[in-house]
C-alpha cells in the first residue's frame, strides 16, 4: 500500500512494451482527470510525469523488448490522483542516476525524466527493486 491506496483498489491498463500501445493508459488517464475537472495545468503536470514514466519503463527497465509489458495502475479522485508503472525489467536505484543540473550532467539525458516526476508531482515513491514508481498529485497542491 502507497499514499494509502490499496493496490486492489486501482484501475489498471497493462499494455505492450512500445510507447504507442501505453497511449491507451494515458488516454484513460487524461479522460478521467476531464471528467473529475482537473484544470491543465494539474492534468500537464501529471500527463509529463506519466509520460516520464512510461517512457522510462519501456526504455531503460523492459530495454525495448516487445516481449515484455508495462502494467500501469491509477486512482483518480476529486482530491488527487495515484498513478502506479511497474515494467518487467530488473530495476534500478534511483540515487545511483546522475543529478542532471550538475555542471559535469548537463550535456548527459539520464535522469531528466525523474526529475521531471519530482517537480510535477507531489510524491515519488520508487519500489525496493526499483521497477515500480508511485507517483502522487494532490489536487490542492500548486502546479510549477
Amino acid at each position: 500500500m502507497h499514499f494509502g491506496v490499496d493496490q486492489g483498489d486501482l484501475a489498471e491498463v497493462i499494455v505492450p512494451n512500445d510507447l504507442r500501445s501505453a497511449k491507451r493508459a494515458e488516454d484513460r488517464i487524461m479522460a478521467e482527470l476531464a471528467r473529475y475537472g482537473y484544470d491543465s495545468d494539474t492534468s500537464f503536470a501529471i500527463k509529463l510525469s506519466l509520460e516520464e514514466a512510461i517512457t522510462n519503463a519501456v526504455k531503460h527497465g523492459n530495454k525495448n523488448d516487445p516481449a515484455k509489458r508495462i502494467v500501469v495502475r491509477f486512482q483518480i479522485t476529486v482530491q488527487r490522483t495515484v498513478i502506479m508503472v511497474a515494467d518487467d525489467g530488473t530495476g534500478f536505484s534511483p540515487e545511483k542516476v546522475p543529478d542532471p543540473t550538475a555542471d559535469k550532467n548537463l550535456e548527459r539525458p539520464n535522469g531528466r525524466g525523474i526529475m521531471l516526476m519530482h517537480a510535477y508531482m507531489t510524491k515519488v515513491w520508487f519500489s525496493e527493486t526499483g521497477n515500480e514508481v508511485w507517483m502522487l498529485k494532490d489536487r490542492r497542491e500548486a502546479t510549477p
